[in-house]
């Protein structure tokens, strides 16, 4: 386990995310977002500017079968829950491929699930095979460690935020509901470099801002590009995030360091 940057509050790690949440103090952490792999890394393919695509990404993305991709979701999943304060909250996006192993997983390990949010992409890709729906949304677990504890939700800043801009569906002065029209990553985003499942910064503002407060501690075990951590830096969170690529945790290096 490398510490490769420590800088305002900011912790990016190269290695192996259990090993970082063994280390990590207990009920230490107010929240966990994480994007584990989708495990669709099966030769299969995706449309991408307009050109048909393969859709594996690396070994990190191929399934080992049902039960050993469960078993994997479920290890960390046990293992974020020890860290996690019993206020604390864990995000968990993911597609059909994985989100279903998560949610069993979560609950199996002692959460009690808040919400699920479905994340509309209004410029999702087509379906080349056309033989079933155009894919064009991802599904967010939102649960809490504790039933009895209380949880941070900043329900009048997500009621009253402005939102409107780029989420149609958010009206103003209206609770916000489960399901947030926000576009797929920009190619702004990516001028650090690329990373193939790269979230964009609005999805992580709005879950950085609805469920922690200035100065909490966030961990991602799944860091990838860096998003969660630059959410952090924006809105003075800390952070701390891991990733076993060191050309990843470099790029969120960059990321974090870059102005704007």
């Amino acid at each position: 386990m490398d510490l490769i940057y420590d800088n305002r509050g900011i912790q990016l790690f190269c290695g192996d995310n259990l090993q970082l949440l063994a280390l990590m103090e207990p009920n230490s952490v107010d929240m966990i977002f994480a994007d584990p792999p989708y495990n669709i890394s099966n030769g299969g393919t995706s449309c991408s500017g307009g050109e048909r695509v393969s859709v594996d990404k690396a070994g990190w993305d191929k399934s080992q079968g049902v039960m050993e991709d469960y078993k994997g979701h479920l290890e960390w999943i046990q293992a974020s829950r020890r860290v996690l304060k019993p206020s604390g909250t864990i995000w968990i996006t993911g597609s059909y491929h994985s989100i279903y192993q998560c949610g069993m997983a979560v609950q199996l390990s002692g959460f009690h699930i808040l919400n699920d949010i479905s994340w509309f992409k209004p410029n999702a890709p087509p379906n080349l095979g056309c033989r079933c729906f155009t894919a064009s949304h991802e599904s967010l677990i939102w649960a809490r460690k504790d039933k009895s504890a209380k949880h941070t939700f900043n329900y009048l800043d997500m009621k009253n935020g402005d939102w409107h801009e780029q989420d149609d569906i958010k009206k103003d002065g209206k609770q916000m509901r489960s399901v947030w029209r926000i576009p797929a990553t920009n190619q702004a985003e990516k001028r650090q470099g690329k990373h193939p499942t790269q979230k964009p910064i609005a999805l992580l503002d709005r879950i950085v801002l609805s469920s922690t407060n200035e100065g909490d501690l966030i961990v991602d075990p799944f860091l990838g590009s860096g998003t969660t951590a630059k959410s952090a830096q924006k809105h003075n969170r800390l952070f701390v995030g891991c990733d076993l690529e060191i050309g990843y945790v470099e790029l969120s290096q960059r990321r974090c360091e870059e102005e704007g």
